[in-house]
């Protein structure tokens, strides 16, 4: 067996400082200064540094934050519930721009018949999304677009709607 590689790496993104953690050349996590949850994925032993996958993610977060909407080039870890995962899944395909509402995401995953009491579970499992804004758990809202929920601070998850929206071609 071969030994886990995990590193990080510290960005100064426009809303704070955000570290990254990679396992085995993957990012498993993504967290800002602070937030709810933070660095939860990240183990004892891991080493600071810039390596090829570092750049890699450096570079999407460098021109998403100019108002692009890069394809992610890396690989990503997640390492927890199949029901997060799934949810997480979800997340990964809600377009640049736009939102969702929990009750959509839950319907998405869920029959009709479930979707209304899997609402609060979805939440759950979207707060606990270790790879934020690459992983879009920004653009999930509450119903009508009311801002809710969101692990780095809803300040943060204006300015990155925002930021989309006002990069939308």
């Amino acid at each position: 067996m071969f030994p886990v590689n995990e590193h990080h790496f510290f960005y100064e993104s426009p809303i704070g400082t955000i570290l990254l953690s990679f396992k085995n050349e993957a990012l498993q996590g993504l967290w800002f200064d602070g937030q709810k949850y933070y660095a939860s994925k990240l183990g004892n032993n891991s080493l600071l540094g810039l390596y090829p996958v570092t750049k890699k993610v450096v570079r999407w977060l460098d021109l998403y934050f100019s108002g692009d909407s890069p394809e992610i080039d890396f690989p990503l870890f997640f390492d927890d519930t199949d029901f997060r995962m799934k949810v997480w899944k979800m997340l990964e395909t809600i377009p640049y721009g736009n939102v969702v509402t929990y009750s959509e995401l839950a319907s998405s995953i869920f029959s009709e018949l479930h979707a209304r009491n899997m609402a609060r579970a979805i939440g759950g499992a979207v707060g606990h999304n270790p790879i934020s804004i690459i992983v879009p758990c920004h653009r999930v809202v509450g119903t009508k677009d009311k801002l809710t929920g969101y692990a780095g601070g809803l300040w943060r998850k204006s300015y990155l709607l925002n930021l989309e929206k006002s990069f939308l071609k």
